[in-house]
């Protein structure tokens, strides 16, 4: 391989498979005899620049000779090949720093037909990036190998050594020879401890045996030999006294050995250790090592009062005052659990006045008064403290079990004149909603200490309190000055919180809490928020809902009832939850408004009633009753005056026609045409009668927006609304210019005569006296008074099932070429027009 063209400046040259070796020049051997398991066989070469910490790689692929592969032979064929016997020398050896002379003959390689020898070595080890050069040389003449100085066997632990025979002209005849050169171990490194200092730490009072920690050493020398078979020994120990600790010799495990480790006598060990070579032998080499121990401490010391007793005093009523101050002594270290002290107070203190704490400082027990005292209840108090450890006591083994240490405080209360007290200091009252103003809640007392009873004090409200309530500053007695409402200002949460000042003779004050509470009560009746409804000829039932503005227990359920008997048995309430209800009719009731009294209970069974006022319209949606509200008239007739009303227009229907029948030309048709029945939505803005009809005596028709229905007005004239929106009436279309079927006829000397379509009295008469008769008998017939019902609909779909049928086979007839304007109607005239051509 051209190793020059890769890395010219290449120091180092190694192979990554062992059985190959490179040399300088590039040529590549075989250390070993190879065999070729597969068809190829890769390994790399790598090249490197130390001093420029370059690094290159060559891939080599070896590839089986094809040609000698394929040879064949038969079976029986034996092929026997000869292999010159191959000299293998031992490995040598080179003592490490040996003293020559040098050049030291290491070995000498001999081949029967070479006379030239070079040879190509490589060292192994931690210094194998620092290949000396020029160690090993060979004679070229003889093959003996040489070294020509000493060397360091943990910087180079073997070396391997190629030698190659070669002829005169350069001929190799013979397998280059691998020579290993070993370099043997001197004890030239004494071991050495992995650490400046060992710190270790063990309790105090410690067993014999609990291993402390464990010193490690190490040796450069060859592994597994005498030169690093190490062993350890306690040199010395300071403080020099018992022999607190034990060293395993092999492994360097430090263990205690004397059952009083005591930290108050002892808080550290230094332990001078020695470490040897050579399984301690004395000519082995040696380093020494230092291992601090440091004894911790553990609370073997009970904590005991520098005072058996103490006294101190205080004044009554006092609060949250410190009284005294006591001390402890304790041997542990200062600041450890086991040193910091705990108090309580173990007798004496059954109210909770008095409390202890720890001052983290100095270690002091601070005493302290948290509840005032009473001198006339107790003029003394003696109290038994006690102390112990954060951390438990330990009992050690040279000590004996201690009692825990106690102290007796004597406090001495001093008498102080003291204001009057309210007993209890927090009172609760009840007041309720239904009170009255100036109703008395209860009373809230104080005493006076020194006199046990409630003479001479003065009660007073602080200022900025609930101003609802008073108290009499004599009596102390609580009284309302307004009516109670839990839900409105202060008294939104039903409750307030007073304070009460209580006053003596001497100026003494006293404070106490007084809690009123407004309990609640049914104030409050339950009622109908929304009372006006309207109910379609569906008769959908209506919702009915309350409301009370009490709370649950005096509301809910609610029971409703129809007040009214004659209205009961017309209408009915289901009930529909605890708070809603349906009104519904029982049966067939007639159009109208009605006003139904209802009553709502509540759960105590207070009750109120509502005027609910329901609108029973003959309407399909409610808005279709609202618009015919706003644009009927302000008078309101009854069924029987509805119906005297129509068939009185029909009466002057009939004269009207009659008038006209008398003053058309031409021949009217003895039968009415299905064109005539049409004739009733022909579209005419006229309002009032035509110019042709000035006759007083006819009622003029006009028209309505919303609804057909029957009108008075007060005066001479009277109106009487026939149909709704775009309809007509017989007068409208007179002298309007439309023309009916018989309106051209051949007049008199044959000129075209215009026929207004008009009949005669007794044509008329004959058509529709049995009709209208029909539907005067069925309205007297019927108890409901459905069929006049037909009269007061508007013009939309009237639905099948109807006995009275039609009116429309009444109206005038008029030609059939001015019906196009039907064909833009809206779905419910188009069937009334069907209806009328049927007719």
């Amino acid at each position: 391989v051209n190793l020059n063209e890769c890395l010219q400046s290449a120091e180092r040259i190694s192979s990554s498979d062992g059985n190959f070796k490179v040399l300088e020049d590039g040529s590549v051997y075989t250390t070993s005899a190879v065999s070729f398991s597969d068809e190829k066989r890769t390994f790399t070469i790598l090249l490197k620049d130390i001093q420029k910490h370059v690094e290159k790689k060559i891939h080599v692929d070896l590839v089986t000779d094809e040609k000698k592969a394929q040879k064949t032979r038969q079976a029986r064929d034996t092929v026997l090949k000869r292999t010159k016997r191959r000299w293998g020398p031992i490995p040598s050896v080179m003592m490490e720093n040996s003293l020559g002379p040098f050049p030291l003959q290491i070995q000498q390689v001999q081949s029967d037909t070479a006379q030239n020898y070079t040879i190509y070595y490589s060292a192994s080890g931690p210094g194998i990036d620092q290949d000396p050069k020029g160690l090993f040389y060979i004679e070229r003449e003889t093959g003996n190998i040489f070294a020509t100085r000493a060397v360091d066997r943990e910087q180079y632990p073997s070396f391997q050594i190629i030698c190659f025979a070669s002829t005169p002209d350069g001929y190799s005849p013979e397998v280059p020879l691998v020579h290993t050169i070993r370099i043997e171990d001197d004890n030239d490194n004494a071991p050495y401890f992995t650490q400046d200092v060992f710190e270790f730490c063990v309790p105090e009072n410690s067993k014999p045996g609990v291993i402390v920690g464990t010193v490690t050493a190490e040796d450069r020398d060859e592994p597994f030999t005498l030169h690093t078979l190490l062993r350890y020994r306690i040199v010395s120990q300071n403080p020099p006294i018992i022999p607190a600790f034990s060293l395993h010799g092999e492994t360097g495990v430090i263990t205690v050995l004397s059952p009083q480790l005591d930290r108050e006598l002892v808080s550290t060990y230094t332990l001078l250790i020695e470490v040897r070579d050579m399984g301690g032998q004395p000519f082995g080499l040696c380093t020494t090592g230092t291992a601090v121990i440091k004894i911790e401490d553990t609370n073997d010391n009970a904590p005991t009062f520098k005072q058996i007793q103490y006294e101190t005093q205080v004044e009554e009523n006092k609060v949250n005052v410190e009284i005294l101050r006591v001390s402890v002594l304790d041997l542990d270290e200062l600041g450890a659990p086991g040193s910091t002290a705990v108090y309580e107070i173990i007798r004496g203190n059954d109210d909770r006045s008095f409390e202890i704490t720890t001052d983290r400082n100095t270690n002091e027990g601070i005493l302290c008064v948290v509840k005032g005292l009473d001198y006339e209840g107790a003029k003394q108090r003696i109290l038994v403290i006690a102390v112990n450890n954060e951390a438990p006591y330990m009992l050690a083994p040279h000590s004996q079990q201690v009692v825990q240490s106690t102290s007796t405080v004597v406090v001495n209360v001093l008498d102080v004149d003291e204001g009057p007290v309210f007993k209890p200091c927090f009172f609760r009252m009840d007041a309720s909603e239904c009170d009255e103003v100036g109703t008395s809640i209860g009373k809230y007392l104080a005493e006076d200490p020194e006199t046990g009873n409630s003479e001479g004090i003065c009660y007073k409200i602080a200022p900025g309190q609930c101003n609802w309530i008073n108290i009499d500053e004599k009596s102390g007695e609580v009284r309302t000055i307004k009516a109670l409402d839990r839900d409105l200002g202060e008294m939104k949460r039903g409750q307030c919180n007073i304070t009460v000042l209580a006053i003596d003779r001497n100026g003494k004050t006293g404070t106490g809490t007084l809690q009123v509470v407004i309990q609640p009560c049914n104030r409050n009746f339950p009622r109908i928020i929304k009372t006006d409804y309207i109910m379609c000829r569906d008769r959908k039932p209506i919702c009915l809902t309350a409301e009370d503005g009490d709370i649950a227990s005096y509301s809910m359920p609610f029971v409703y009832r129809v007040t009214d008997r004659n209205l009961a048995s017309s209408w009915k309430i289901t009930r529909h939850n605890e708070k809603s209800v349906y009104l519904s009719p029982r049966g067939d009731i007639p159009f109208g408004i009605y006003t139904i009294p209802v009553t709502v209970s509540d759960r105590s069974g207070k009750q109120g009633v509502t005027q609910i006022r329901v609108n029973y319209c003959n309407c399909v949606v409610p808005s279709e009753c609202e618009r015919m509200a706003f644009a009927s008239s302000s008078v309101t007739l009854g069924v029987w005056a509805i119906l005297a009303m129509i068939l009185g227009s029909l009466l002057l229907l009939l004269i009207l026609i009659t008038i006209c029948g008398c003053c058309g030309s031409g021949v009217m048709r003895r039968h009415v045409t299905d064109d005539c029945a049409n004739h009733n939505l022909i579209i005419s803005n006229t309002e009032a009668p035509g110019e042709e009809v000035m006759d007083h005596n006819i009622i003029p028709l006009q028209n309505t927006t919303d609804q057909v229905g029957c009108g008075i007005k007060t005066g001479d004239q009277q109106t009487f609304e026939m149909v709704k929106g775009r309809g007509h009436t017989l007068e409208s279309v007179r002298g309007g210019g439309h023309q009916t079927l018989g309106s051209v006829k051949e007049g008199g000397g044959g000129q075209p005569v215009m026929d207004t379509c008009r009949y005669s009295y007794s044509e008329w008469h004959n058509f529709t006296h049995p009709r209208l008769g029909e539907k005067v008998h069925l309205c007297r017939q019927d108890e409901e008074q459905k069929h006049s019902e037909d009269y007061l609909l508007t013009y939309n779909y009237e639905g099948k099932g109807s006995l009275a049928g039609s009116v429309g086979c009444c109206s005038d007839q008029h030609e059939e070429e001015a019906l196009d304007f039907l064909d833009q109607l809206e779905p419910k005239f188009r069937t009334l027009a069907e209806t009328c051509v049927k007719r």
